[in-house]
C-alpha cells in the first residue's frame, strides 16, 4: 500500500538521459528575474551523483571559466531544471571525480568513451526479400544479349 508521500514523489519524478560521472553535460536551468523567466545553460563535467536515484538525486557539475573552477550542485528532479544534455561520455574509472579539482592542462582532461558493441545491419523482412528478387530477375532478362 502506497502512502501519499510515496505517490507524490512517484508524480514528481520524471524520465532523465542516462547521467553518469565523467560525462560532459549541459543544464538548462529556469531563471526568475522580476517577472521575467528565462533559461541559462550551464555545461559541465559531471564529478559526483549523490543520493541515489529518487527525489533527493543532485549530481555535482564542474566547468573551468577564465582559469577558476565553478561547481555547481542540482537537483535531479527540481521543476527548475528545464532538461540534461548529455553532449559527451567519458572514460573514468572512479564514482567521484574530486580529483578533477586539483588537476591542471592534459591531467584534467577525460578520454572519450569509446563503445566495442558494433551495430549490425538490419535483416530485410520477408516483403522486402522478395521485392529484391523480383528485381534481380527482371535485370537478369534484360541482360540477355539478343542475336
Amino acid at each position: 500500500m502506497t502512502t501519499l508521500l510515496e505517490k507524490f514523489n512517484k508524480d514528481q519524478e520524471r524520465k532523465l538521459p542516462d547521467l553518469k560521472p565523467g560525462d560532459t553535460i549541459k543544464v538548462h536551468q529556469k531563471i526568475k528575474e522580476g517577472d521575467k523567466e528565462r533559461i541559462q545553460i550551464f555545461e559541465g563535467v559531471i564529478i559526483a551523483k549523490k543520493h541515489g536515484k529518487g527525489i533527493p538525486a543532485t549530481i555535482t557539475v564542474r566547468k573551468v571559466v577564465d582559469g577558476i573552477g565553478v561547481e555547481r550542485i542540482f537537483p535531479i528532479h527540481s521543476p527548475s531544471v528545464e532538461k540534461f544534455e548529455v553532449i559527451r561520455h567519458g572514460k573514468v574509472r572512479r564514482a567521484k571525480l574530486y580529483y578533477l579539482r586539483t588537476a591542471k592542462g592534459k591531467k584534467a582532461r577525460l578520454k572519450k568513451k569509446e563503445f566495442a558493441a558494433a551495430i549490425a545491419p538490419e535483416e530485410p523482412t520477408v516483403s522486402e526479400t522478395t521485392e529484391a528478387s523480383a528485381e534481380t530477375e527482371t535485370t537478369k532478362v534484360e541482360e540477355a544479349p539478343t542475336v
